[in-house]
């Protein structure tokens, strides 16, 4: 069933795919930003920073800066996003998880978020604002022709 509005919504589709995609890079990066320099809050709220080779704390702070801003700029989106949705499980099942079954319940809504929300970047792709596109082509590319039809060398 078509609607007057799908073609709006078809042309729509990747400017509304890479504002997704900025603003969870963006987010993301915060998040990075905050708890490796004491910036917007820093670690945990209290506006320290977590001490450098940490485990885990540094190396997700760390994934998290790098990881955001690649998928905010759409440079490297899917891998990134592919590396930042698995730090997100991991925090999730490490950190949350022990503690309570819902995320509601342990505070691992915002893991259990970014898990999924980089999650489908990873298979929706960057969408049109992406450097992706500028430097490898993503979601330029043309078809592939059609393979030919196979045809009898003719007797001559």
């Amino acid at each position: 069933m078509s609607t007057p509005l799908s073609p709006l919504l078809q042309r729509s589709a990747p400017h509304v795919q890479a504002l997704f995609r900025v603003v969870v890079g963006l987010l993301f990066a915060c998040h990075g930003a905050s708890s490796l320099f004491g910036v917007l809050g820093g670690a945990m709220g209290q506006g320290g920073t977590v001490p450098a080779g940490a485990w885990p704390g540094w190396y997700a702070a760390v994934i998290q800066l790098a990881g955001g801003l690649l998928v905010l700029l759409g440079l490297g989106t899917r891998p990134a996003a592919f590396i930042s949705s698995g730090s997100m499980a991991y925090a999730y099942f490490s950190a949350h998880q022990g503690s309570a079954l819902f995320p509601i319940q342990n505070g691992g809504e915002a893991s259990a978020m970014f898990c999924w929300a980089f999650l489908l970047i990873l298979f929706i792709g960057p969408g049109a604002w992406a450097l992706d596109r500028v430097f490898f082509g993503e979601g330029e590319r043309a078809p592939a022709p059609a393979p030919a039809a196979h045809q009898e060398p003719s007797a001559a």
